[in-house]
């Protein structure tokens, strides 16, 4: 079992998901194969959203969640294989997601398989998907008492 391969892909998805949050989208591309797959099945959009290559993910990514918009997303419980330079992992991720110019938050969770490639020496995410094991959307209207009081990318 190789260790230190194991150790580099949990550090790998956890820069991508910290990115993800931060908004950091030259970072994020970093951590993904210029031949990416991704594919995202999440309710709130109506269909699975698919993608080729790693500036459609961040391009998608820099549309859809930027600034005004607050996620976090954890991931946990790796399955990693690792094959030479190839690999595969499945993780459970759940995450939050507030639009306060749309007044809503969402909540969801779901498995990501991913496959990660060996590049120059580096693990980087060759593809990544989920389907959504739940997903709930909530006004914040329906909860009154119900503040945003802090919000890293609000002026």
């Amino acid at each position: 079992m190789d260790l230190v391969a194991l150790e580099e892909i949990r550090r790998l998805k956890a820069r991508y998901l910290r990115c993800l949050d931060l908004k950091l989208w030259d970072e994020m591309a970093g951590t993904l194969t210029a031949d990416v797959h991704a594919r995202y099945g999440t309710p709130s959009y109506g269909k699975p959203l698919t993608f080729e290559g790693r500036e459609a993910i961040v391009e998608f990514f820099r549309n859809a969640v930027g600034p005004g918009v607050t996620t976090v997303h954890f991931a946990g419980q790796p399955e990693i294989d690792v094959d030479g330079d190839t690999a595969t992992g499945t993780w459970l991720m759940r995450d939050k997601v507030i639009v306060p110019e749309h007044r809503v938050i969402i909540e969801g969770a779901a498995y990501y398989e991913d496959t990660y490639r060996r590049v120059d020496g580096v693990w980087l995410t060759a593809s990544t998907q989920y389907d959504r094991l739940y997903e709930t959307m909530m006004s914040m209207d329906d909860v009154p008492s119900l503040k945003l009081t802090a919000n890293r990318w609000s002026s």
